[in-house]
């Protein structure tokens, strides 16, 4: 993923609810064998996992009709007893993505009063089929404000939120401990000169922290569900960052992790460069949208 992506978003097309994407621009692999596999494959793997991770490229459309594939997959096979977690959302508007679950509220108002992303339609199709059949949606996401706070002030300033304000993030300390995590955001960033200071990595951080803590809450309380987590790919490579996360909070949750990349070496992965991504990897054709 490109620095960038792991601060902005783009604005991206919609899709269509329900669309099939062709075999022929995308392909998925098994990283510990390096053998092609399917989504079928995937969702038979899930009976292994409680979360499964999908580190998605925000402007790959490809990659978001997969996912809900892999999510219509899920809800067929677990009738009534799947979950999706969204970065896309975050905590502090659980009560509205509720309010629209439930059909009380209109869409445009979960739109504006959720602060949806800008690409929401790329995410559309799954909650109408979580809407559909009655699934819960977690807001996973930290708010803005506070991620805002660290980025400027680190995190101790956090201490100063109300205890209704604290109950929106992980709760704190929240580990930052360097490691390999802390090299590859590094590396990512730029350099050291590029960040300025430890709170941009600080605040990495509580998104992260914040994400795996709604994830390890939601399952504390629904341990028969399977839930799919949806972050940018940088969130969950290699299983740091949120996956790291969730195992200080939820030891002996299993994980299964999916990352996907629109990449010009789509039929003949370099894997050198993938293997220790994710459990599969889904590459898209970088010459289509669709």
């Amino acid at each position: 993923m490109k620095s960038l992506a792991i601060l902005f978003l783009i604005y991206l097309p919609s899709v269509v609810f329900g669309q099939d994407v062709p075999s022929k621009h995308y392909k998925i692999y098994n990283t510990s064998t390096q053998k092609s596999a399917s989504i079928t494959d995937i969702i038979d793997k899930s009976s292994q996992a409680d979360v499964l991770f999908f580190g998605e490229e925000h402007n790959d459309s490809t990659g978001h009709n997969l996912e809900y594939a892999i999510f219509k997959g899920l809800t067929e096979k677990y009738a009534g007893h799947t979950a999706l977690s969204m970065e896309m959302f975050q905590t502090d508007c659980q009560l509205i993505l509720n309010e629209y679950l439930s059909d009380a509220i209109r869409e445009k108002n979960l739109i504006s009063d959720a602060r949806a992303w800008p690409n929401y339609t790329d995410y559309r199709p799954m909650l109408e089929l979580a809407k559909l059949n009655h699934l819960p949606v977690i807001a996973a996401n930290a708010p803005s404000r506070y991620t805002n706070m660290v980025t400027r002030n680190g995190l101790a300033s956090l201490l100063q939120l109300s205890p209704q304000a604290k109950s929106y993030i992980a709760p704190l300390p929240i580990d930052t401990a360097t490691g390999a995590y802390y090299d590859k955001f590094v590396k990512t960033m730029g350099g050291h000169e590029a960040m300025a200071g430890m709170q941009i990595y600080q605040s990495q951080n509580l998104w992260d922290a914040t994400m795996a803590w709604s994830i390890a809450q939601f399952f504390k309380s629904h341990p028969q569900f399977k839930i799919l987590q949806l972050n940018g790919g940088f969130h969950s490579e290699e299983k740091l960052g949120v996956v790291a996360q969730l195992k200080k909070y939820a030891p002996n949750m299993r994980v299964l992790t999916i990352a996907a990349y629109a990449d010009d070496s789509f039929e003949n992965p370099d894997w050198s460069k993938f293997k220790q991504m994710a459990d599969y990897i889904i590459l898209t054709d970088t010459k289509t949208d669709n």
